[in-house]
């Protein structure tokens, strides 16, 4: 017997940064976040329940997965059997059109597209801040993906495992939005997130700071939102990134996701500002930055960072729609 879904989700780009964990939860974020999903950039991924399979089986982009990875995919696989009092051992085929594990968020759609795709196979309704929950205890900034346009994700409180689901902020359209992302590398990056944050609230001193000042910022961001205001959400979320990573950079020894054309990126972007182009960066836990604008500038600042050297392409996304089965098996 055979029971299959295929779901599909998109990436999530963090404008109010998560980094950190509550000790003692289930895999709690220890600072609230907001950020925007993005059409553009997606994840799909098909389950099919095998009786005929002893063990869970993982795919990643026509390859078996490591098995770190594939480990986390049987922790969200377990969570859905034991609600649907299904003992099925399943397979799992997942594959990105855009670069894995570089810090572009593939986690992120990767998990989300899981639990809609899980849920599905297993005969469960769909239920997306439950699936939004379940992503989270794997990943937590997939809880984010269940839901498009701009979503939020509460902190955490320490010592407590509890319902916490990422929760819609505004839709789509609530801003005239353009997400270009501006790619520096194909190789993956060397400190995975979970490690990277664990690490820096270990050793960083900047660690409490960030942590402290990450709540006034999330929400100025989600004032910015709420308001349309293009400006001042750009101006918060590059005070959000290079807070985060400060406090990275800051850790023992220093979690560095830089490049050297990711700081020249940084420069134009400022550049492109004074000379009244209206720009504004974000780069999560990787090498690679992310240049929100207005759509009307969108070709310009496109051009701008094309001609950069060490900028080996550049995506463009705007607010895209959240996690949703497809039809059709990814095999």
């Amino acid at each position: 017997m055979l029971r299959q879904a295929t779901a599909l989700a998109h990436p999530n780009i963090a404008l109010a940064k998560y980094w950190g964990k509550v000790p003692g939860s289930d895999n709690a974020p220890a600072v609230p976040s907001l950020s925007v999903t993005l059409a553009g950039m997606a994840t799909t991924t098909t389950v099919i329940f095998d009786e005929g399979l002893a063990h869970d089986l993982f795919e990643l982009n026509g390859a078996s997965a490591d098995e770190p990875s594939r480990q986390r995919v049987v922790a969200l696989l377990d969570e859905v059997r034991s609600e649907a009092n299904l003992s099925l051992r399943a397979r799992v085929h997942s594959r990105n059109d855009f670069p894995t594990a570089a810090g572009l968020a593939s986690s992120a759609s990767g998990f989300a597209a899981l639990a809609v795709a899980a849920r599905a196979a297993a005969g469960l309704p769909s239920d997306p801040a439950w699936e939004s929950h379940l992503a989270r205890r794997v990943s937590a900034s997939s809880a984010r993906s269940l839901f498009g346009g701009y979503v939020e994700l509460p902190a955490g409180e320490e010592g407590q495992q509890r319902f916490l689901p990422a929760k819609p902020v505004a839709p789509p359209g609530a801003l005239p939005l353009r997400v270009l992302v501006a790619v520096t590398t194909e190789r993956t990056k060397e400190t995975l997130s979970t490690r990277g944050m664990n690490h820096t609230a270990q050793t960083s001193p900047y660690y409490r700071a960030w942590v402290e000042h990450a709540h006034r910022l999330f929400a100025r961001i989600r004032a910015a939102v709420l308001a349309g205001d293009l400006e001042a959400l750009g101006v918060a979320a590059e005070e959000s990134a290079l807070a985060m990573h400060a406090s990275a950079i800051a850790a023992a020894p220093g979690v560095i996701y830089w490049l050297g054309v990711t700081v020249e990126i940084l420069a134009t972007v400022r550049e492109m500002r004074s000379s009244g182009l209206g720009a504004w960066f974000t780069i999560d836990a990787g090498p690679h930055v992310k240049v929100l604008c207005a759509p009307a500038d969108e070709a310009r600042v496109k051009k701008v960072l094309e001609a950069i050297p060490g900028v080996l392409r550049v995506l463009i996304a705007s607010p895209g729609e959240g996690a949703r089965r497809v039809d059709g098996a990814l095999l």
